[in-house]
């Protein structure tokens, strides 16, 4: 009957104070990515509303452990990176941006604003949900730069753009954090940082 119960809320959600919230399962992390809502939507401006960044949040929370296994092209998005936000953007002019490069690029410059403190003002700044917040929001700016501009694929999407960014961004983070060994998560990701940017 609980089980009933706990499904018409969504499953994963505790229901009636069995437990305390979060008792017997990582919902710091869960909780962490939830804020990435916020920042997002502040980063992004009118380039992205609350509801698509929740949305894909909600499927990036689902996909986390599977990512903290996956590896990061740091080449390659250190490239897509100075293809998009450096001074070789003028040079792709025959090339159309793509879904995974966008957001490689996104995750990038998310990176190189967290370390040089543009995330934000507070302690939450240096968190997990402020980095991947602050990728989803590039993403979704750059998408929308691109798509002005008539340099956008046929077959991405906005949505996909920004997942692809909330997936980099948050496998960046798991990486820079060493499966949780780092005692500081923003020391971390400066680690990460520093070694290509």
């Amino acid at each position: 009957m609980s089980f009933e119960r706990q499904q018409d809320y969504g499953g994963n959600v505790p229901q009636g104070g069995a437990y305390p919230a979060g008792g017997g399962h990582p919902r710091d992390d869960d909780d962490d990515l939830r804020g990435a809502m916020e920042h997002a939507s502040r980063h992004a401006g009118s380039s992205g509303s609350s509801d698509l960044f929740s949305g894909l949040l909600g499927a990036l929370s689902q996909k986390k452990h599977s990512l903290a296994s996956e590896d990061v092209d740091e080449d390659d998005a250190v490239k897509q990176h100075k293809r998009f936000f450096g001074r070789d953007d003028d040079n792709d002019d025959q090339d159309e941006a793509d879904d995974r490069s966008m957001g490689s690029a996104a995750a990038m410059q998310a990176l190189k604003m967290f370390s040089g403190g543009q995330s934000g003002n507070s302690h939450e700044s240096n968190s997990q949900s402020a980095f991947v917040g602050l990728a989803m929001a590039e993403a979704s700016k750059l998408f929308d730069q691109k798509a002005s501009q008539g340099k956008v694929s046929s077959d991405s999407s906005k949505e996909s753009a920004v997942m692809k960014a909330g997936e980099m961004a948050l496998k960046m983070y798991l990486k820079s954090n060493g499966g949780g060994n780092s005692s500081s998560s923003s020391s971390g990701i400066l680690g990460l940082a520093s070694k290509f940017l």
